[in-house]
């Protein structure tokens, strides 16, 4: 290496050049402590991302809980019964239906036969298919408290044909039930007497769901 004024001596010479390949060795270093604290933030950012995955994935099944509700988990309300026969398997549950009573007129007079209408309504969002045939309605008729049943539909004549019926969201079937009057009890046992004068209520149900009591009375 030569200067403007000439050649430098030879030990100005390597001591620079030993400074220049100190810098060289100094950058080279500082490069490679960059590179590897780079590299080393990278991967902890990668070791945090993972909780926030798996915590993530652990709240699906809270959602999914929290939405429409499970076919299976609304079987049992459905199938409950107090005394008349609950939904067949795969048919629509109770918790779809609402049932109300009618009658036909407020009053009848001894001896007369009382007619009561039944309306089932699908109160559901979907369609519903359910079979209402006569055996699986129970209609009652009781005092006005309720603490006495007098007659029963299912009393007598138990079995009924089959009538399945489809539903629309909204759709209703009616039925209407002819009651001859006198007194009833299971399996048709004992004499049936008419029911004296007085005021009385009916009730329809059909599987768990039972209508509101509906008075009327016989002069």
């Amino acid at each position: 290496m030569l200067e403007p004024n000439g050649p430098l001596p030879p030990e100005i010479y390597w001591r620079r050049r030993a400074a220049a390949i100190g810098a060289i060795v100094i950058a080279l270093a500082l490069v490679i402590w960059i590179a590897f604290a780079l590299l080393k933030g990278g991967g902890d950012h990668k070791a945090d991302a993972k909780p926030a995955a798996t915590s993530s994935a652990a709240a699906k099944p809270a959602g999914s809980s929290s939405g429409a509700p499970d076919p299976s988990s609304a079987k049992p309300s459905g199938s409950t019964s107090a005394g008349a026969a609950p939904a067949a398997q795969g048919q629509c549950p109770d918790q779809s239906l609402a049932v109300k009573v009618t009658v036909g007129q407020p009053t009848y007079k001894t001896g007369d036969q009382p007619q009561f209408g039944i309306v089932i309504t699908n109160i559901s969002s979907a369609a519903c298919e359910r079979d209402m045939g006569s055996g699986l309605q129970l209609v009652q008729v009781q005092s006005l408290d309720g603490q006495r049943k007098l007659w029963s539909s299912t009393d007598c004549f138990p079995d009924g044909t089959p009538d399945m019926r489809t539903l629309a969201p909204g759709q209703q079937a009616a039925f209407t039930v002819t009651w001859s009057g006198s007194t009833s009890q299971p399996s048709c046992a004992g004499d049936r007497v008419p029911v004296p004068a007085g005021p009385y209520t009916v009730v329809a149900q059909l599987g768990s769901v039972r209508s509101a009591p509906e008075p009327f009375n016989i002069a």
